[in-house]
């Protein structure tokens, strides 16, 4: 199942309404929206690297979609992790594509501003373990497949998400 295509949008007050929705709480710290769902609501928004009280804040990438962070739990539930993790320290070719994505995470957060506290530093474990399935599926679906091996394997397994419709009503 290949997901939907990312984007790169400026989050309107819409979107803000509807990450807040999915969330249960005001987002905090969104620069765009990294991805969308085919119902058009936010998948997963840009973050800055630096919250506005001066916290260093290192998951470039959030997802929000309720139902998709759901099925990443279950995943990581079942031991998807622990077996993805295993696969790493055994296979020098994949350790080398996940390093490669752990790099692309670097310089885009890095391209939106340098934050010593977190320099070299990415998320989700990477690039030496398997540490948040959620992290992995944001940083896959806001890149598009090919970037992040264990997003999309995850992004794989989890299947269309999507096709209940919306995750949430938000207001127009």
């Amino acid at each position: 199942m290949i997901p939907p295509p990312p984007v790169r949008e400026e989050a309107t007050e819409r979107d803000r309404a509807a990450v807040a929705a999915q969330l249960g709480r005001p987002p905090r710290a969104i620069r765009a929206v990294a991805h969308r769902c085919p119902c058009s609501l936010p998948t997963v928004v840009e973050t800055t690297p630096r919250l506005a009280d001066g916290t260093p804040f290192p998951t470039l990438f959030y997802l929000t979609c309720p139902r998709l962070t759901a099925a990443c739990s279950r995943l990581e539930s079942a031991g998807l992790m622990k077996e993805m993790a295993a696969r790493l320290r055994e296979d020098p070719e994949l350790a080398a594509r996940y390093r490669a994505a752990h790099e692309d995470y670097l310089a885009r957060r890095e391209a939106v501003a340098h934050v010593e506290e977190i320099d070299g530093i990415s998320a989700g474990g990477m690039p030496g373990r398997v540490k948040c399935l959620h992290v992995l599926v944001g940083h896959a679906l806001a890149v598009g497949p090919g970037v992040n091996p264990f997003g999309d394997e995850a992004l794989e397994q989890i299947g269309p998400w999507w096709e209940g419709g919306p995750c949430v009503e938000v207001a127009d």
